[in-house]
Order: C-alpha cells, then sequence, then structure tokens
C-alpha cells in the first residue's frame, strides 16, 4: 500500500538505470521540502527496481517499454490518483540535480506558473549539450515564440515541476512520441502558463543518451514534423 507522506511527487521515469538511479533516489530523498519518491521503471532488463526500491522510492514497473511519454504520463496518473499537489520530473540518469528543486518550486510560486522548466541555456554553466542539440533547442525556441507568443529556451528539458491543474490536464493529454517540446505547445495552446529558471545540469552518470549527434538532426527534424501536425490538428479540430 502506497504510504503518501509528501505533497510533491517527485517523478523519476527510468531505463536501464541500475548504475545512477540509487543515487539519484537518494539525493531527492535529501531535498527540502520532503518529497515522495516514485521511480517508473520503463520495462528495464537490469536492476533499476530493485535498487530504486531499496533505495527508499515506490517502484511501478511496466511491462514492457513504453518509452519516455509513457512513462512520465505514468507518473502522471500515479500523482492524480494519489492526490498530489505537485509533481517534479528527475530523469534517472544522474543529469538533473534534485537541490535545484527550490528553484523550480520558488518560480512557480512567484511566477504563479502552471509549469515550471529548469533551463539549461538561461545562465549556461557547467555541462550542456552537444551543439546539433543546442541548434535544435534554438528552432524549437523560435516556433514556440511563433506559436505560443513567448520562447522556451530548453523545451528538451525533462526536469520540470508541475501543479495540480497541470497533471489533471496531462495525466490524460500527454504526448508519446516526443514529449518534451511537443507538451510545451499543448500546454500553452490550452491556457496553462510556463516559466523557466536557470538551473546547472551533470553529465549522466551512465549509458548514453539515445539522441547521438547524428541522429540529432532527424530528431530535430521530426519533432518539428510532430508539432506542426498538433497544430494542424487542433485547427481542424477547432473547424467542426
Amino acid at each position: 500500500m502506497v504510504k503518501k507522506r509528501a505533497h510533491i511527487l517527485a517523478i523519476v521515469p527510468a531505463y536501464n538505470e541500475a548504475p545512477a538511479i540509487g543515487n539519484v533516489i537518494r539525493e531527492l530523498m535529501r531535498v527540502r521540502p520532503r518529497l515522495d519518491v516514485l521511480a517508473v521503471d520503463d520495462g528495464s532488463i537490469d536492476g533499476t527496481a530493485e535498487i530504486a526500491r531499496q533505495a527508499g522510492a515506490e517502484v511501478v514497473s511496466l511491462p514492457f517499454n513504453l518509452g519516455i511519454g509513457g512513462a512520465v504520463q505514468t507518473g502522471f496518473r500515479y500523482a492524480v490518483e494519489y492526490g498530489y499537489s505537485m509533481a517534479v520530473q528527475v530523469d534517472g540518469d544522474g543529469q538533473h540535480i534534485p537541490g535545484q528543486i527550490p528553484l523550480l518550486l520558488n518560480a512557480m510560486k512567484g511566477e504563479q506558473a502552471d509549469v515550471v522548466i529548469g533551463s539549461r541555456f538561461i545562465d549556461v554553466q557547467g555541462y550542456t549539450t552537444s551543439r546539433l542539440r543546442r541548434i535544435g533547442t534554438t528552432i524549437f525556441a523560435r516556433v514556440n515564440s511563433r506559436v505560443l507568443r513567448r520562447p522556451i529556451t530548453d523545451n528538451t528539458s525533462g526536469f520540470r515541476v508541475f501543479n495540480r491543474r497541470a497533471l489533471v490536464f496531462l495525466s490524460e493529454n500527454y504526448p508519446q512520441d516526443y514529449p518534451e517540446p511537443e507538451s510545451v505547445i499543448v500546454l500553452g495552446r490550452n491556457g496553462f502558463s510556463l516559466a523557466e529558471v536557470p538551473v546547472r545540469m551533470r553529465e549522466r552518470e551512465s549509458g548514453k543518451s539515445s539522441i547521438s549527434s547524428l541522429r540529432a538532426v532527424y530528431y530535430m527534424v521530426k519533432v518539428l514534423l510532430a508539432i506542426f501536425v498538433d497544430l494542424f490538428k487542433e485547427r481542424i479540430h477547432q473547424g467542426e
């Protein structure tokens, strides 16, 4: 039975992150204000789930690999079902620094935002990403500026805080293929307020990104196409 202790849930999607997940969970346990921690084991074939459980997290194990969209949406649905007022998304590979979560929470309160994104590109410090991926992020920001009438500097950041209203919406309406950049458009077009706060990130503790330098351009084109398809579908729906 789930033991709810805090009003904020940390959602940690993880796929084969056994070398890093334990440290991520332990860092989250030290954050103040206190967090409950949920690791969403996305069909891992290593010891991710057991290590996360031993480190103190609640664990939901998916029967097979759904991808980041399905894993994060599982976390949103868990947060809604168990009555959390806020949730923070944190990667299981060690790139995000749990000690910076209060920065996101303070920005949510100060700017009265529904969603706050931790951005690597407002005040660049430490590890960022490859040059190709930074170019892609710049293009996404320009698309957002046209579509939402405001730029988001780090669309692909998975370090985010959501309030209850956003959690309820995303638990039913979260994009599956390219969720981070697509969800920015979906949220903005549905009246949710977004804010960003500068954060530092680390290099992942283990493994490697599924998006290599060669695949970065392909990824960028696919995401832009997905965004434009979403906008086209929205226009058709509005015209019905």
